[in-house]
């Protein structure tokens, strides 16, 4: 246990693992097998009604310094029962995680809470970590983005990334648009009610209360003929609509959710736009940006991630909607890949990520030549980008003159 380990025996106590995602944060030791907590990745401020968002990219520095140091002082003090400066930090972040973000979260550890060392750690390279292989093609779908990154051999192919805007809050926004357009709310007086009349909005957690408890991913063949029905696309008609549900909202009011919105809202995330991208199109769509002679093998290895994918039918829909893409004209006289597999990872998806941070925190000696310590950050005052060939060589940044082992040395490279 963390408040005993390395007494008596001179080991050094292992690092704190966070996963800082824009919902929801999962926080834990390195070496464990789960996340001490996960909680919302939010604060409350006095004299608010609704809790601050802490990743926030459209915000200025000091404002966003103020979030984050509220955040971390809860995370530690609250959480984790730690002393910061005791322990190494390993951040699992995204690749299109802003600068200017990430800039601003070193201030906060190194200025404020004077941690040792941070290392940042890609989410996607860290969730093959958990299954002992070097290729795959990694798709996360989390709260605001999902985003599909092919790694061969330990390296990221950077120029194959693809993303759209589709996740737990696209699906929150159409969730809400629907139930106040159609569903009706029992109060203590009346029945029947329309929910607009009740209520203008409807709060973040009940909406995610509501798609974790009555929502579900239809099979493909369902699926189409709902975005078929959507559409109008030949006159079709909906297909049978699963049973309403009754939600309570309070003590007093009970939600009547109608069997069409439960299945037909996560249909979002597989409804091609203008440009006919879905979030199926970006596995084969990453595939089709990377070499020839690497697609076959990432093909055979996918991993799916994130906490969208968490939801029932997700993982059965995504892989029959890719292998119906594959034969449509647009791939098929180009994308020679046929047979697509996908790996089950030792975790829930949403922890995927945050396990392999905590294997590879694990690893002490490995960790402390690719972490950036305080002294380096302290004469520099910057944090070097992983991806970045212009920085100084990396036995010049890091606390240790002992070179990065070849597979992480690897993954901080973009040379092929």
């Amino acid at each position: 246990m963390p408040l005993f380990e390395g007494l008596g025996t001179g080991g050094e106590k292992t690092a704190v693992v966070i996963d800082l995602g824009a919902a929801y944060t999962k926080c834990g030791f390195a070496g464990e097998t789960g996340p001490r907590c996960i909680i919302p990745s939010e604060i409350k401020k006095p004299g608010l009604a609704q809790a601050s968002k802490v990743v926030q990219f459209n915000i200025n520095t000091e404002e966003l310094y103020g979030y984050l140091k509220e955040f971390i002082h809860m995370l530690y003090f609250r959480h984790l029962l730690v002393n910061p400066r005791d322990r190494r930090v390993v951040i699992i972040e995204s690749i299109l995680c802003p600068s200017h973000f990430r800039e601003t979260l070193t201030r906060v550890f190194f200025k404020h809470f004077e941690v040792p060392s941070v290392l940042f750690a890609p989410s996607h390279l860290m969730s093959l970590l958990t299954l002992g292989i070097n290729s795959a093609v990694v798709l996360d779908c989390g709260y605001t983005e999902a985003l599909a990154l092919p790694i061969y051999e330990g390296i990221p192919i950077l120029n194959a990334w693809q993303a759209l805007p589709l996740g737990g809050k696209s699906i929150h926004l159409e969730l809400q648009s629907r139930l106040l357009e159609e569903c009706t709310v029992d109060t203590g007086t009346k029945t029947g009610e329309s929910l607009a009349s009740v209520m203008s909005s409807i709060p973040e957690e009940t909406l995610e209360d509501i798609k974790v408890r009555t929502c579900f991913v239809s099979d493909l063949q369902r699926g189409l003929k709902i975005q078929a029905a959507k559409f109008n696309i030949d006159g079709k008609a909906e297909p049978q609509q699963p049973p309403d549900v009754a939600y309570p909202l309070d003590g007093e009011r009970i939600l009547h959710v109608s069997g069409s919105i439960r299945d037909s809202v996560i249909e979002i995330l597989f409804e091609q736009d203008n440009e006919e991208n879905s979030i199926a199109t970006l596995i084969l769509d990453s595939l089709l940006q990377c070499p020839i002679d690497t697609r076959k093998q990432l093909a055979e290895n996918l991993v799916i991630i994130g906490g969208t994918a968490m939801l029932p039918g997700f993982l059965h829909r995504i892989m029959a909607e890719i292998r119906y893409l594959v034969e449509k004209p647009k791939y098929k006289q180009v994308l020679a890949a046929k047979t697509f597999k996908v790996h089950t990872p030792p975790a829930k998806p949403n922890t995927v990520a945050w396990l392999g941070g905590a294997i590879f925190g694990a690893l002490q000696d490995i960790l402390g030549s690719r972490s950036v310590s305080k002294e380096y950050y302290n004469q520099t005052g910057r944090i070097p980008d992983w991806c970045c060939l212009s920085n100084p060589p990396l036995e010049m940044m890091y606390e240790t003159s002992k070179a990065p082992p070849p597979l992480m040395k690897r993954a901080y490279s973009t040379e092929k």
